[in-house]
């Protein structure tokens, strides 16, 4: 009788043991690389749903689609756990260019701003760079609009993204400039690449005693303003945001398991945030990250491949205005949270995957969870997602991290990630059908890998 090769026996047989976990990764690459079901699935929220801002109707849509998804997939231990979100409403908008000439520009408030009220704001723009030029103003900036003009800087392949550095006058410059006198704040948008595509994001207040008005624009107008102001021109403009703030309402993080066959007490989470912000479909920032979640454990299913340990697939939200879902995970799982072994996110889009960056609250555990993450990775070589670096992980993983829980981010290739980020263009066509299976194919290795690990990655 001819032999059956090796390879063709273990790729019909159910693998359980963990020197098959090798193969087993073989396999969720070589499947993960061929689905076309989590493409479809991201197509059904972007178009289906759309756009999920905490508090909004398109939101509480997306809880009840994930769990229908995940129930239809046969996952177990369904549910929806309350969580309690903020409720910002945008409102109607508009940015009018008076002086010197007359022109509608485009803006996105950002979130949790003040509105205008009904009349609007009308006033002139004074420009800062950056914290020393708002100083210099001085007294010239009571009266007026503050506009904050630092660039975020190219994406360079070795340092990445500068987004840390040059969201801060997002997130603080309607406090800066308040404390100046100024009447409302304007940002340039935080990209470093525009097609005069405004970009929103949170903002805080913080202590400040007055609260105004802030919004982006674009950085093509921001530069215009800024020419024009150090020309000599006098730049008048009306600001007009309905933003309101209508308190906090129910939402949801959404959960699901593939429940482990031996230690199903102890947790691998892998997730995204479900929210997103009121403009585009949140198609990268985070639907990617939710769906390949959702179907890495639809893919072990489908494979037969049940790890030692529980998979647990948590969706957040709220991540993008408040963090409450991550926030309420950690207050509502806090008697499990010594049996997280590890708590994976993708928040950085669907592009091509390099790996995962690893970021615990003790150096040591943090070495040894790279170094035999490592070796775990090893087998997607193949799409080059192999590489385990220190380094922050996601927003709604951090918090599990000071009570000892590994937590990861999905690694991946930020080039074009600001180009789409917080702004209408974030939307269904921009996702690399190949570059999401690769995530896909990451995410799902990664998690059935140090699911079926003998030990733990961070303890010896």
């Amino acid at each position: 009788m001819r032999a059956i090769p090796l390879l063709a026996l273990l790729a019909l047989a159910p693998l359980a043991r963990a020197d098959d976990s090798a193969e087993a990764a073989r396999r969720i690459l070589e499947a993960a690389l061929a689905d076309e079901d989590g493409f479809r699935k991201l197509e059904s929220l972007c178009d289906g749903v759309g756009h999920r801002l905490s508090g909004s109707a398109g939101l509480e849509r997306a809880v009840e689609w994930t769990l229908a998804t995940l129930r239809a997939d046969g996952q177990e231990n369904v549910r929806a756990e309350k969580v309690m979100v903020p409720k910002w409403v945008r409102g109607a908008e508009s940015l009018e260019l008076v002086e010197p000439f007359a022109e509608s520009l485009p803006l996105l408030g950002l979130g949790g701003s003040v509105g205008t009220g009904p009349e609007g704001i009308a006033a002139e723009v004074v420009v800062a760079r950056d914290e020393a030029a708002l100083e210099a103003l001085g007294e010239a900036a009571a009266g007026k609009i503050v506009l904050f003009t630092e660039p975020m800087p190219p994406y360079d392949p070795v340092t990445g993204h500068g987004y840390g550095k040059a969201v801060r006058f997002r997130i603080h410059g309607a406090r800066l400039a308040a404390a100046r006198g100024a009447v409302a704040c304007l940002i340039r948008s935080v990209t470093a690449r525009s097609l005069r595509t405004p970009h929103t994001g949170v903002m805080s207040y913080g202590d400040a005693a007055r609260r105004i008005p802030a919004a982006a624009i674009t950085i093509e107008d921001a530069e215009r303003i800024e020419r024009l102001t150090a020309a000599g021109r006098r730049v008048v403009v009306r600001l007009t945001m309905g933003a309101r703030d209508e308190g906090l309402v129910p939402s949801a993080n959404v959960v699901a398991e593939l429940v482990g066959r031996e230690r199903p007490d102890e947790f691998v989470v892998i997730g995204g945030h479900l929210d997103s912000w009121d403009v585009g479909q949140g198609a990268q920032d985070d639907g990617g990250g939710c769906v390949m979640a959702i179907q890495a454990i639809a893919l072990l299913r489908r494979l037969d491949l049940v790890p030692r340990r529980t998979i647990r697939v948590v969706l957040w939200t709220n991540e993008e205005n408040g963090g409450a879902g991550a926030k309420q995970y950690v207050k509502d799982h806090e008697a499990e949270l010594a049996r997280h072994v590890a708590a994976i996110e993708s928040d950085n889009g669907t592009f091509a995957p390099l790996g995962f960056h690893v970021d615990c609250e003790d150096d040591a555990a943090e070495r040894r969870t790279i170094e035999r993450l490592a070796e775990l990775l090893a087998p997607l070589g193949a799409i080059g997602a192999i590489r385990a670096e220190a380094g922050s992980s996601e927003a709604d993983v951090a918090p599990m991290r000071p009570r000892g829980v590994p937590t990861l981010g999905l690694w991946v290739d930020t080039s074009h990630y600001f180009d789409f980020h917080h702004t209408p263009a974030d939307t269904f066509d921009k996702v690399d059908r190949e570059s999401f299976r690769r995530c896909l194919a990451t995410m799902a290795v990664a998690a059935y890998s140090i699911a079926e690990s003998p030990g733990r990655l961070d303890r010896d």
